[in-house]
């Protein structure tokens, strides 16, 4: 077995992110990953929704990079991206969202998931410091290969922060070493292929995938893409270390913006609402552990 997260005397994985994975072990369950796009649908509602999601039972949050390209995301999460920038969301603005969350949470894990673009726009050092200062635990960039390690996931090794990598249902044994040698916090694996939302995860296909993947990591794995309901959920929940959830969440905050895009009285409690009944679902998952 290969141990994770280490790398030329580098020890990916942070406090918070590592205490939570671990915390939910102990409970012999899994963790309930959310995601949302950072600013959508104005910056208050983004703020309010992502310190929620915490008090609903969101173990980690994963805060989406808006970016006017997003190749693997649905159209559920594009539409999220725009609304969000069309409001005024930036780099900066996202860093800003989680500043303002650490001053009301201190304990939730916050990973940043997005496309390079953006970071790379704001400078790679530049962001590395301003993450780490802001709050931020760990970052997933989905169009930053291993063989681009130098350009970001090193750096933010270095820097003290997790770089997540993804893994597939196309990455096979010869491939996952590369994709986990500098892997830190958790492993995600997508479900299925495609873009997020498209499909439900078949829980067999899954159960053999995690298992694969395990025999590679020590870390824990965590399962995304096309969990919707409570259900399917506790399903992933009860062979994986972790399910995330994000386009469910994003449809329904949707569902309750007016014709303008602005957030009706009652979004933010509609999407605590679904969040609290998915985090249910994923601590009623038995035999994980």
């Amino acid at each position: 077995m290969t141990t994770s997260g280490f790398v030329g005397g580098i020890v990916g994985g942070t406090p918070r992110l590592d205490a939570r994975f671990a915390a939910c072990k102990a409970e012999g369950r899994a963790a309930f990953v959310s995601f949302i796009i950072a600013g959508d649908p104005d910056p208050q509602t983004s703020l309010e929704i992502t310190l929620g999601l915490a008090k609903a039972g969101a173990d980690v949050i994963e805060l989406g990079m808006p970016f006017t390209d997003p190749m693997a995301d649905g159209p559920s999460i594009q539409a999220a991206g725009l609304r969000a920038l069309a409001a005024g969301a930036s780099m900066k603005a996202t860093l800003e969202l989680v500043r303002k969350f650490r001053d009301e949470d201190t304990d939730t894990p916050i990973i940043l998931m997005g496309y390079y673009n953006p970071i790379h726009h704001y400078g790679v050092d530049k962001f590395l410091i301003d993450a780490k200062a802001a709050g931020v635990d760990g970052m997933i960039v989905v169009d930053l290969p291993p063989e681009e390690d130098n350009e970001l996931c090193l750096p933010a090794l270095k820097a003290g922060l997790s770089f997540i990598r993804l893994a597939t249902p196309t990455t096979d044994d010869k491939r996952l070493p590369a994709v986990l040698a500098n892997t830190s916090g958790f492993v995600y694996y997508v479900s299925i292929t495609g873009i997020t939302g498209a499909a439900a995860p078949k829980a067999d296909a899954v159960e053999q995938a995690v298992a694969r993947i395990k025999r590679h990591t020590d870390l824990p794995v965590a399962v995304g893409f096309g969990i919707r309901t409570p259900e399917q959920a506790k399903d992933i929940a009860s062979i994986a270390d972790g399910a995330v959830v994000g386009s469910a969440l994003i449809a329904v905050l949707e569902e309750n913006l007016d014709d303008e895009n602005r957030a009706k009285p009652e979004l933010v409690g509609k999407v605590i609402a679904l969040a609290e009944s998915l985090a249910q679902g994923v601590r009623s998952a038995h035999g994980k552990q």
